[in-house]
């Protein structure tokens, strides 16, 4: 572990170090704050006197907030800089959050939860934009599945603050923690500076006079299919994530009659899992290209549903917690490294927020379909479904011409080093 450690700061420079360190702490921080509302959301119940479907509706407006968010700070970000970009989400979720503890009201909560959405939202692709044009091709994978982690780094925090908090003070003092990312803010406009990539790419824009607009992403047929294309992966990912995160202790108990009380194993299994996943995920994008590393998590993911039905003991609950988070949630930072050098400089954090924010709002439903099919049909029916999902995904993969190339790009660029 020292060994790798000391290797990492001999292969990268001050510059790089702290643009990873800013973007894995705002990852931290912006998990921190949306989980935030999953804890709190049983007392906020209980005190406002709402039903199930009014409550559920505050999670699906944070989510359009992303989507609305991720369309309009993606824009932003190629257009007047990451740096700039990145510090104004920052500070827009931190403030919703923390105004949530004033909130008295649905209204109230519902328009705090679309404005710390448009801020989390805005803030995925700029940030993996920034890991982009800060080091090389064959290193992004491995870095932005670190600063992924960082998003599960944020979900323990929540639940220990949480877990203090709510039952001595309430779950408004709870949301006051969320001012925090502001001093992120002031770090980020005072030590991070544009890379010369983008600064060329802008150059470059106004010197075409060109336009930085959504119509890029679709502007060739290829272009349109590989858009498409990876919304799809992005949507199967986000369902996968979310429909098995919720619905897996409540499925196991159903059918095997075990026990949950102990829940922060669970998630602590499942979160460890996660971190594994995204460090082997990475190592593999890096090393065999996407084709390879998606291909073999997308098919363990189809795989490793069905392993639920196994669980005998509390024990194997959380082995394949583990296991579901190492494979379904492994791949998560891929996305943002794949995407970053499938699309240019110009339109890279539009790119990346408009594809990954509309898997989040369509993908985010995927709870509600799995409640459903709990409700009507049987754990195999249920698991068949999750299954095809990524079945789906992996087919998808393969059909998109530029993951191939990347791989080849990639070789190309290891053999001109080696040189």
């Amino acid at each position: 572990m020292k060994q790798a450690h000391l290797r990492f700061f001999d292969q990268t420079s001050h510059e790089q170090r702290r643009v990873l360190a800013s973007t894995a702490s705002g990852f931290t921080l912006e998990n921190m704050d949306i989980m935030f509302l999953s804890f709190a959301l049983t007392p906020i119940i209980a005190e406002l006197h709402l039903s199930s479907g009014a409550a559920g509706l505050i999670g699906s407006i944070t989510n359009i907030g992303m989507l609305v968010g991720g369309a309009l700070f993606g824009l932003l970000g190629d257009k007047i800089g990451r740096v700039k970009t990145f510090s104004h989400t920052i500070f827009i979720f931190a403030l919703a959050t923390g105004l949530m503890a004033f909130a008295n009201n649905l209204t109230e909560i519902y328009a705090l939860r679309f404005l710390a959405g448009i801020g989390a939202g805005g803030e995925y692709g700029v940030g993996i934009a920034l890991i982009a044009e800060n080091f090389h091709h064959d290193q992004i994978g491995r870095m932005t599945s670190v600063a992924a982690i960082g998003g599960q780094v944020g979900a323990i925090i929540a639940a220990l603050a949480a877990a203090w908090i709510i039952p001595s003070f309430g779950w408004h003092v709870l949301f006051l923690i969320g001012v925090l990312p502001v001093i992120l803010t002031f770090f980020v406009r005072r030590h991070l500076k544009e890379s010369a990539e983008f600064l060329a790419a802008r150059r470059e824009v106004k010197a075409k006079h060109e336009r930085v607009a959504f119509s890029e992403l679709f502007k060739t047929r290829h272009l349109a299919g590989q858009t498409l294309g990876l919304m799809v992966m992005t949507i199967v990912q986000i369902a996968g994530y979310f429909g098995l995160m919720n619905w897996l202790p409540v499925i196991v108990q159903k059918q095997q009659g075990l026990s949950v009380s102990g829940s922060a194993l669970w998630m602590i299994a499942t979160i460890l899992g996660m971190c594994l996943g995204m460090v082997v995920f990475g190592s593999l994008l890096d090393a065999a290209g996407p084709r390879v590393a998606f291909g073999l998590f997308l098919l363990a993911s189809a795989g490793i549903v069905y392993a639920i039905t196994l669980a005998q003991s509390n024990a194997s609950l959380l082995l394949i917690g583990a296991c579901v988070g190492f494979c379904s949630n492994g791949m998560f930072g891929g996305y943002g490294a794949v995407i970053s050098r499938l699309y240019p400089t110009r339109i890279r954090s539009t790119a990346n927020n408009v594809i990954m924010n509309v898997g989040r709002a369509i993908g985010g439903f995927s709870s509600v379909v799995i409640g459903l099919l709990m409700d009507h049909y049987n754990l195999t029916v249920t698991m068949a479904f999750l299954s095809v999902l990524y079945l789906i995904s992996f087919i998808t993969m393969l059909t998109l011409p530029g993951l191939r190339s990347l791989h080849g790009n990639l070789a190309e660029a290891k053999l001109s080093q080696a040189k």
